[in-house]
C-alpha cells in the first residue's frame, strides 16, 4: 500500500510538471496552428497571442515614399550681396508703402476725409505699379516678392478701396445698399487675386478687369467727384466688381499703349473740355472692351 501510494504521488508529480513545461512553453511560443484556427475563425488574433509579440519602442516609424525632406525656400534667389540687398529692401519698401496708404486711406474715410483718403488710394496705384517695375529692373524678383504684392493688393484695393466708397455714399443711399455692394467689391478682389495668382499668365490680356484698375477707377470717381446718383453709383460699382471675377479679356496697359495715337488725343481733349464726362466715357468703353473681345474671339476660333 505505501509502495502504491508514493507511486501514484509520482505520477501525480510528473503530470503536473509536464502541465507547467506546455504553459511555460505556450508563453514563450504560441501555438501557429491555434494562432491560425482563430483567425480563420473569428478574423483577428487571440489578444494574450498579440500581447507577447516583440514591440521595440526604440524603432521610429519608417517614412513613407511621398514624404519629402523639408526645404527652406530664400527670400531673395541668387547671390546675397549687399547691394541687392538693399534693392530688395527698397522694393518691398513700395510694397509696404502702398499697405500703409491704404491703411491711412480708411483711417481718413473714417473721419469723413473722402477726398483725401481717394487720393492716397492713387498713391497706392503708383506704388503698386513701382515696386514690379524696380522688382524687374534691379534683378530682384522672387516668389516673397510676388505674395507680397498679392496681400498687400488685397489690403489696398480689396478692403481700403471698398471703405472709400462706402464713405463717400454715406447719406445718398441706404446703408445696407451701400454695404452690399461694397462687400461685393472686397469678395470680388479676394477671388480675383487668389485666381491670379495660380493661373496661367497671358502678355497680351487679363482675364478680367484687375485690382488695380478697379481700385483705381473707384478713387477717381471718388477723387473728382462724378455726378451721378447713389444708386447709379452703386449699381457701378457692383457691376465693376463682377468684371473682376468675370472671363472677359481685357488688355493690358502694354496694348493700350501702343494704339493710334489720335486715339489717346481724343481723351486728351475730352478731358480740357468736361474732365468728369470723359473719365465716365472711357471708363464705360474699357469695360464695354472685355464682352467685345471675347465675342470677336469665339467667332474667330
Amino acid at each position: 500500500m505505501r509502495r502504491s501510494s508514493t507511486f501514484a504521488r509520482q505520477v501525480l508529480l510528473v503530470r503536473v510538471g509536464r502541465r507547467n513545461e506546455a504553459a511555460a512553453t505556450d508563453l514563450v511560443a504560441p501555438d501557429h496552428r491555434r494562432t491560425d484556427r482563430q483567425r480563420l475563425r473569428y478574423g483577428r488574433l487571440d489578444p494574450e497571442v498579440e500581447a507577447v509579440m516583440p514591440v521595440s519602442p526604440a524603432l521610429a516609424p519608417a517614412a513613407t515614399a511621398d514624404e519629402a525632406p523639408a526645404t527652406s525656400i530664400p527670400l531673395l534667389p541668387g547671390e546675397r550681396t549687399a547691394a541687392r540687398r538693399a534693392k530688395f529692401a527698397l522694393v518691398n519698401a513700395c510694397t509696404l508703402s502702398s499697405v500703409m496708404l491704404g491703411m491711412l486711406a480708411i483711417f481718413l474715410a473714417m473721419g469723413s476725409e473722402v477726398r483725401t483718403a481717394a487720393l492716397c488710394l492713387i498713391a497706392c496705384v503708383a506704388f503698386d505699379g513701382l515696386d514690379g517695375a524696380l522688382a524687374r529692373k534691379l534683378g530682384v524678383a522672387s516668389p516673397f516678392g510676388a505674395q507680397m504684392d498679392s496681400l498687400a493688393d488685397m489690403c489696398s484695393f480689396g478692403l481700403a478701396a471698398p471703405v472709400v466708397v462706402y464713405a463717400s455714399l454715406a447719406g445718398s443711399v441706404r446703408p445696407a445698399a451701400a454695404a452690399v455692394a461694397c462687400a461685393l467689391v472686397a469678395a470680388c478682389a479676394a477671388i480675383r487675386l487668389a485666381r491670379f495668382n495660380v493661373s496661367p499668365k497671358d502678355g497680351r490680356f487679363f482675364c478680367g478687369v484687375p485690382t488695380t484698375m478697379a481700385a483705381a477707377v473707384l478713387a477717381l470717381t471718388v477723387a473728382i467727384g462724378v455726378p451721378v446718383s447713389g444708386r447709379v453709383m452703386v449699381g457701378g460699382v457692383a457691376l465693376l466688381a463682377f468684371a473682376m471675377v468675370s472671363s472677359f479679356p481685357y488688355a493690358k496697359l502694354a496694348r493700350l499703349v501702343k494704339l493710334p495715337p489720335w486715339l489717346w488725343l481724343a481723351p486728351v481733349l475730352g478731358a480740357l473740355v468736361d474732365i468728369r464726362l470723359t473719365f465716365a466715357l472711357v471708363v464705360v468703353g474699357y469695360l464695354v472692351s472685355g464682352p467685345v473681345l471675347w465675342l470677336h474671339q469665339r467667332r474667330t476660333a
